[in-house]
This record gives C-alpha cells, sequence and structure tokens, in this order.
C-alpha cells in the first residue's frame, strides 16, 4: 500500500474543502473553535462541530429523552462559555432547570417556553432561531418534515444561531434538511474509587447522519465541566436507532 506524503495529504484536504464549498457547504464562523467534543467533531466537515445549523436528536424513551437533554445542556454550555443566552421550548416543561447547572449551564441564561400545540412550538423556534442575539434554541418537536427543517435551516444561516430539536417518539423519521441527526443513550455510570452514590453521566453517542461528513458511535461521560471519552466499551441500555423501525 503506497504511503500518501505530507504534501499529497495536504493537496487530499484541500480537493475535499473546495468539494465541501461546491456542494453549498458554508463554514462556521469560529469554526477552530473546538467545543470538546473531541474525536466526534472529526466526524464533520472540516472537523468543525457547525454552528449556526440545525441539530435533530432522536429518543425512543424517558431514559434516551433524558439522556438527550443532559447531552445537549453540555453542547450549551460550550456554546454559552462566553455568554449569551438560549430558548427551549416545549409543550410540558420537563426539563428541570437546577439540574441543567450540573452541565455547566446557569439556569437562568435559558428563557423556558411552554406551549400548548406543537404547530406553536415549531413556530416559536423559527422566530426564535431568526433573532442573532440569542446564542441558540432548543425545541422539543416529535413532527418535523423535510420542508420544515428546511425553513429552520434557512433562518439560522443568517443569525448563526444553532438549534437543536428534539424529537421524542417519533411516528415517522423521514428525511431532513439538519447537518445532523442524532441519538444519545444512556450508559451504566462509573462511580469514583471508594465513592457511593450515582456516577459521573455516561452516554452513547451515534450520529445517525451528517451532511458531507461521516456517521459513527462514541461513547463519552461528562466530568469536570467537559466531555471525556470512554476508552472502555460499555452496554447500551437501548439498541441504537439504526436497529430500530419506526414508521
Amino acid at each position: 500500500m503506497a504511503v500518501l506524503t505530507e504534501d499529497k495529504r495536504k493537496l487530499i484536504g484541500q480537493l475535499q474543502k473546495h468539494l465541501l464549498r461546491w456542494q453549498g457547504f458554508k463554514s462556521p464562523e469560529n469554526s477552530s473553535e473546538s467545543i470538546g467534543l473531541g474525536s466526534v467533531e472529526r466526524a464533520f466537515p472540516n472537523a468543525v462541530f457547525p454552528i449556526g445549523s440545525i441539530h435533530e436528536f432522536i429518543g425512543t424513551t424517558p431514559e434516551q429523552a433524558a439522556a438527550t437533554s443532559g447531552f445537549i445542556g453540555g453542547i450549551l454550555a460550550a456554546l454559552m462559555r462566553k455568554g449569551g443566552v438560549c430558548l427551549w421550548i416545549s409543550t410540558s416543561n420537563r426539563l428541570f432547570p437546577p439540574a441543567i447547572k450540573h452541565f455547566g449551564v446557569e439556569p437562568d441564561r435559558i428563557i423556558f417556553i411552554e406551549a400548548r400545540r406543537e404547530k406553536d412550538i415549531l413556530w416559536a423556534l423559527e422566530e426564535a432561531l431568526k433573532c442573532d442575539r440569542l446564542i441558540a434554541a432548543v425545541a422539543e418537536l416529535p413532527a418535523m418534515d423535510f420542508s420544515q427543517s428546511l425553513r429552520l435551516q434557512l433562518a439560522v444561516e443568517k443569525s448563526r444561531v444553532t438549534g437543536f430539536v428534539f424529537r421524542s417518539n417519533p411516528l415517522r423519521v423521514g428525511n431532513t434538511a439538519c447537518a445532523a441527526r442524532w441519538q444519545i443513550t444512556p450508559l451504566p455510570s462509573e462511580s469514583d474509587e471508594g465513592v457511593p452514590g450515582v456516577g459521573l453521566p455516561k452516554w452513547g453517542v451515534e450520529l445517525l447522519k451528517v451532511r458531507n461528513g461521516n456517521p459513527g458511535y462514541w461513547e463519552l461521560k461528562w466530568s469536570a465541566g467537559q466531555f471525556i471519552p470512554v476508552s472502555k466499551p460499555a452496554k447500551l441500555l437501548e439498541l441504537p436507532m439504526r436497529n430500530r423501525k419506526i414508521g
């Protein structure tokens, strides 16, 4: 097998960036700044977590819903470390605000909005994503079709707000215009040696789809205010989404 020289690696990297640009991919602002997801970020184009994009999360159990909320909280902490606020929109606020503080986000920096109907959530999310004074907006929205996701994506391309749509128990998944589709599965926690009680949060992180990127699976835990890769594989509490049939 031929060994690539450093010059050839640089040339291939440049060609990949040209291809992404021709395909309409826009590099995010502050693209050199990592949000702390480690090897997960290398799955995205140019090895950069796409801010100013829509991220779709799929969950099918209450355990996955809790794990997803915590994982999103960790990402929000990275996005908001220089200040700013975000919105969290749902029909019933199931997130316990003080709990999000464990992931480095002060509850008073999140504006919680409760809407009665799903279509009101979608409207509120789209309007929030147009506001460039926000860092991010999160919405619990089971149903979302391609045209709706495209409108959300078009809204953030100008404002650079990052959107998170958590779809719990969707009847159909279908195609969307989102930059990535995630599934977060809780893994058995690990207690520090000699310390009783519940251990550190740990997740099975699966990127089911990545626009112009590479889907994959990783295991991460939350410790000392950051995501830490788990070297030893752990048993999943739930099957990954790729092994499920929906719709």
